[in-house]
């Protein structure tokens, strides 16, 4: 019975699998296909005639390099920024004895049930005066309610007597946290840098909203605006050169900034994938 269930339960992952390596394969053979020979709507696994046009109108031009760099910027900070505040917030709320310790954590649940919409959003962001500005797109996603409460739960899970033996050797709470708390937490912390990347990276509304300069798009925005044009053919000041490769089928070019978006985040995955699938399990179970 046992094998049974096994056999099933392989059969169902395998299915689960191929339906989203399908997919991606599809997407990836029409990047790679010429404008000439693809009918829309065909359904493919390998490239008709390999070429390598779209991700040339894509990649080329200084539009594209200026997008890049906003957009690693904004993920490079942002990560590191957002994973610091993050666990030395829920480290210190994992406290007990913190004082007002019950009223920060509703505080924290009440911003998940309530959200304080687009319009005050974007007056803030305008009396701090970060309107075109790359911050506007880092600072308001730093911390995150849902990240604090696992982090916490995480973190009052871990043995007290270990902080206690630290104590009684002469560290302080910084070096507790830094030099103790921090190593234990490398799966839980390797999850939510993979998921902070992942948001930072994939940057596109608050972008539209807050970034009115094009040479400052993050790339996101800056692949939307080449979607586009690949549909209307014509000319914008984004920093894409619309009048060369007028004939490229727009489906090529939608599929292209699929993978040129996606790509760096499926470089990064398989250096964070031996916690990934401990981290992301982290505060659902107790004991």
């Amino acid at each position: 019975m046992e094998r049974v269930y096994q056999g099933i339960l392989t059969l169902l992952l395998l299915l689960l699998s191929f339906t989203m390596i399908v997919p991606f394969i599809y997407v990836l053979a029409i990047s790679f296909s010429d404008s000439s020979n693809y009918i829309s709507g065909g359904f493919m696994l390998f490239p008709k005639d390999f070429s390598w046009e779209a991700y040339d109108y894509v990649l080329s031009g200084q539009g594209f390099l200026n997008a890049f760099k906003a957009s690693l910027f904004i993920t490079c900070i942002g990560v590191p920024l957002s994973i610091g505040i993050s666990s030395m917030m829920a480290y210190m709320l994992a406290k007990k004895t913190l004082p007002g310790r019950k009223w920060i954590l509703n505080l924290v649940i009440f911003t998940m049930l309530f959200s304080p919409g687009l319009i005050p959003n974007y007056l803030l962001i305008d009396k701090l005066n970060l309107i075109d500005s790359w911050w506007s797109l880092i600072l308001p996603g730093l911390v995150g309610a849902w990240t604090l409460l696992v982090m916490k739960s995480f973190f009052q899970e871990l043995p007290s007597e270990i902080e206690e033996s630290a104590k009684i050797d002469g560290c302080n709470d910084l070096t507790i946290f830094f030099r103790i708390i921090l190593p234990l937490s490398k799966a839980m912390l390797a999850a939510f840098t993979l998921f902070a990347a992942v948001a930072y990276w994939n940057t596109f509304f608050s972008a539209i909203m807050y970034i009115t300069t094009p040479e400052k798009w993050p790339l996101q925005v800056f692949l939307q605006q080449i979607v586009v044009q690949a549909n209307v053919n014509e000319f914008t000041d984004s920093g894409v050169d619309m009048t060369r490769n007028q004939q490229i089928n727009p489906e090529i070019v939608k599929m292209t900034a699929v993978m040129v978006v996606t790509a760096p985040i499926l470089a990064l995955y398989p250096f964070l994938q031996k916690y990934f699938a401990k981290g992301v399990l982290i505060g659902s179970v107790k004991g």
